[in-house]
């Protein structure tokens, strides 16, 4: 059944407001790149990128649907071209890059950390869908790896590839506390129990 003019209107975004949308999501990303969002209002985050509160609410029902998205597109702008089926390497490179936007690391860290609170299920379900996607690709390059000889075969790939996300993850905290950690060089001794 075809719809009407009027549901077609009520369901589908203006063009207009998907680029306007898509404006603040950039502008917020610029922002939060280098300084975070930490603890900031909603109210102050419209004045920190140039709109208005009500605007803000018009595109983003809330503070965390706005930063749950700043990070879902943060993500996929920074996804790995290069990524050819190196299970450490497209870590550590990701850790490479993400030196440079210390604001959205800090981003990243605290809505995961406050994901597990009892009110924050739109920041739980992204990053359970996250890790999870994340995990499922690990897994596979693993397996793979084993079937080529590449990698030991007595290494559980589920177990590795929990590991390696939550080492990347921890020592990203690290270098925030202490920014002499080197992430790429810690991430590069799970490389080795990896190898035949």
């Amino acid at each position: 059944m075809a719809e009407t003019p009027e549901e077609t209107r009520a369901t589908r975004p203006y063009p207009k407001g998907v680029a306007r949308r898509q404006e603040i999501l950039d502008r917020a990303i610029e922002v939060f790149a280098d300084k975070g969002a930490g603890g900031t209002s909603l109210r102050a985050i419209a004045e920190k990128i140039g709109v208005s509160h009500a605007a803000l609410l018009h595109y983003f029902g809330s503070r965390e649907e706005l930063l749950v998205e700043v990070l879902r597109e943060g993500e996929r702008r920074r996804n790995d071209p290069d990524d050819d089926g190196e299970v450490v390497a497209g870590m550590v490179r990701a850790a490479e890059r993400n030196v440079h936007i210390p604001g959205f690391v800090a981003l990243y860290t605290s809505m995961l950390a406050g994901s597990l609170e009892a009110d924050k299920e739109l920041s739980r379900d992204y990053f359970a869908a996250r890790f999870a996607r994340i995990r499922e690709r690990m897994v596979e390059l693993i397996r793979r790896g084993q079937d080529d000889g590449r990698f030991r075969r007595g290494v559980e790939p589920e177990a590795m590839a929990a590991l390696v996300i939550a080492a990347s993850d921890g020592l990203q905290i690290q270098w925030l506390l202490e920014p002499d950690v080197d992430i790429a060089q810690s991430l590069e001794l799970l490389e080795r129990i990896l190898e035949p």
